[in-house]
């Protein structure tokens, strides 16, 4: 037992002597290590007599778990000297102002997102959600879209392996879905949402893109409610007092459909660079809804009319902020995006 007290005493008389993390770190390599000193006095206890084993163990078990301790502790002393030095070096100077954190933005496009929602929503339109993966009988078929007709060549589409399952192309099968839900009650909603269209990213187009649809059907309504609807959306977004225009065009899920364009919020409308020198800049599409559309909604046309309009927020975010280059939004350069408070 003479040796085990000798050997506690050298280990801790060497442990109090080692003065940072290399000493430490030889120390328990001499003494806890697989061939230290301490194992080897516990592998003892095989080759003593069976009448000594038992108290021979129990010293040397626990002379390992002192000296462990010891190192434990002794670690812990050294870290914390190390760390008030270290204080005690730099110093802390109360007198200077704190650091404030970094406080992260809202990205531009939920911004605008949640102004149009705001402005619709102060016209009585509901926001309605619907579904990223589509059908192809709801994406297109239901809207007027046969299969094979020449409109789906304007919208490649990202296919799933499920046979007529893919990402949607637009927010409009949520028409449909809206219409069903809501059928036979008047309904005003909007219907938010991403749609993937399989293009070349270019400083106009993305794949991935955010559209806002709106959608309304009850008894005589007309295109002047559209329009009506539209205009006040507009001074909201942009700007009292803008003007509107309204120029032909063709959506197989409306009928008749118009192109809307703002006089230019740069220029007034004088031209310049950002209009291409027109003084009108296009915000969205717009239409009565097809008879069609709403029959396979579960509206008799005959009885019931709508109107329905979709937009790109990033279109309109870009407008607001004089911003030409759409990839901008989803590139996440910190430079860009911290210049929106």
């Amino acid at each position: 037992m003479t040796d085990l007290t000798q050997l506690q005493l050298q280990a801790e008389a060497e442990l109090g002597a080692a003065q940072d993390d290399a000493a430490l770190e030889t120390w328990r390599i001499k003494y806890l290590g697989r061939k230290g000193l301490v194992p080897a006095a516990v592998a003892k206890i095989a080759v003593l007599p069976p009448q000594e084993r038992a108290a021979y163990g129990q010293a040397v078990n626990q002379l390992k778990q002192t000296v462990q301790n010891a190192f434990i502790d002794r670690q812990q002393a050294l870290h914390d000297a190390s760390l008030a030095a270290e204080l005690a070096a730099e110093g802390i100077d109360v007198t200077l102002p704190g650091r404030r954190p970094q406080v992260g933005r809202m990205h531009p496009i939920s911004r605008t997102l949640r102004d149009i929602y705001a402005s619709f929503g102060r016209m009585g339109f509901q926001i309605y959600t619907a579904r990223d993966v589509e059908t192809d009988e709801y994406n297109f078929q239901l809207l007027n879209f046969p299969k094979g007709h020449p409109a789906r060549e304007m919208q490649d589409t990202f296919h799933t392996t499920v046979e007529d399952v893919l990402l949607r192309t637009h927010t409009s099968p949520g028409q449909i879905r809206a219409m069903r839900d809501y059928h036979p009650e008047p309904i005003r909603v909007i219907l938010p949402g991403k749609c993937h269209r399989y293009e070349q990213v270019t400083a106009r187009s993305e794949m991935m893109f955010y559209q806002v649809e709106g959608l309304a059907v009850g008894r005589a309504i007309t295109f002047a409610d559209l329009k009506g609807t539209l205009q006040a959306f507009a001074d909201e977004m942009f700007g009292q007092g803008r003007k509107l225009r309204f120029r032909c065009s063709h959506f197989p899920f409306t009928e008749p459909s118009a192109e809307v364009d703002i006089d230019c919020i740069i220029c007034g409308g004088g031209g310049c660079r950002v209009c291409k020198y027109t003084g009108w800049l296009e915000i969205l599409g717009c239409g009565m809804v097809h008879p069609t559309v709403l029959r396979n909604g579960g509206y008799d046309p005959d009885l019931y009319t709508g109107y329905a309009f979709g937009m790109g927020p990033e279109r309109i975010t870009m407008l607001r902020h004089a911003i030409d280059d759409i990839r901008y939004f989803y590139s996440n350069d910190i430079r860009f995006l911290e210049q929106f408070a």
